[in-house]
């Protein structure tokens, strides 16, 4: 099963990081790929949140997705539903820990490439490494200059 993880130390607190990087609506504004971002459904109960919704890309692609909020431990687990292509499946684990300089972020992806995909897994593997520290890149200089904020 291949297995993509990156980690990055963002100069905030684990609370304002896990806040603003789970705010599905302000994705367009964190990440370069969605052009829009739709929650569907969220429910809060206690430590949990579980929130369904919808991403589109620049080229007008769409698809759905599933989010666990754990608010007490800094943790998010995610799944892409539908459409699943072109992946047989992914999951996600996000998490967030206090360290010096201010927070862990660490993004693992678990994932298996869907029969019909045409681009050899070690491609795939290789272009997810490289936009993964893209993003988290991105979002610890939008995060650390202020031009995001936790609603």
């Amino acid at each position: 099963m291949p297995r993509i993880e990156n980690s990055i130390v963002i100069a905030a607190d684990p609370r304002t990081v896990f806040d603003i990087t789970n705010d599905i609506a302000c994705w367009p504004e964190i990440f370069n790929e969605y052009s829009t971002a739709k929650v569907l459904s969220r429910e809060r109960e206690g430590r949990w949140t579980d929130i369904v919704f919808e991403l589109s890309n620049e080229e007008g692609r769409s698809w759905r997705s599933w989010r666990l909020l754990d608010h007490r431990e800094l943790v998010a687990y995610a799944e892409r539903r539908d459409p699943l292509f072109p992946f047989r499946y992914m999951h996600l684990r996000w998490s967030y820990r206090a360290v010096e300089g201010g927070t862990e972020m660490t993004w693992v992806q678990d994932f298996e490439l869907d029969d019909g995909f045409g681009v050899p897994l070690e491609t795939v593997v290789e272009r997810m490494q490289v936009h993964t520290r893209e993003n988290q890149a991105g979002i610890r200089q939008k995060i650390e200059s202020g031009a995001v904020r936790a609603a």
